[in-house]
């Protein structure tokens, strides 16, 4: 691996050559026989196996805590198990892209047609969102439930409307 990490897993699964969904798969089935907090060493070249992975440990409470390139062009992630139930979003709003104060200006038009209690994931590239999306939340009521990158400088927040 190009970068030293200094995490070790408790399992290796090695899905190189394979190609999607079978490496997820793979993970998935493994994942559930694991105690929480041990940590699965994946080792794919898939091109889309990134992405899937990702979304699957936001969506599952799960945690992609490193990645990184090994010389034989294979990627390995290294995928904690997790604790925390999964909080499945009523909706997603992408604003990938937008700068402040974009994402709240969106937000706010989406939370209007929300009813209370119910919850929406926004996604934001924006690097000053975390502050701008947290004191919108305080401001409005609104309960930031959770607050994770996703890759690198895309961050998600799940929020509830209050």
């Amino acid at each position: 691996m190009e970068t030293e990490t200094l995490i070790k897993p408790n399992i290796i699964v090695d899905m190189t050559g394979l190609v999607c969904p079978h490496p997820l798969l793979g993970v998935k089935r493994v994942l559930e026989d694991m105690k929480t907090g041990e940590v699965l060493l994946l080792k794919s070249d898939c091109p889309s196996i990134r992405d899937d992975l990702f979304s699957w440990a936001n969506a599952t409470g799960n945690e992609v805590a490193h990645s990184g390139k090994s010389p034989d062009g294979a990627t390995g992630y290294y995928v904690r198990k997790g604790k925390k139930a999964a909080i499945i979003p009523n909706m997603t709003l992408d604003v990938t892209g937008l700068v402040c104060p974009g994402p709240v200006i969106e937000a706010k038009k989406i939370f209007n047609t929300m009813a209370a209690g119910e919850i929406m994931k926004l996604v934001s590239t924006c690097p000053s969102a975390k502050d701008e999306i947290g004191a919108w939340c305080t401001a409005t009521r609104n309960m930031l439930l959770d607050t994770h990158e996703s890759g690198p400088g895309i961050w998600n927040f799940i929020i509830r409307r209050g």
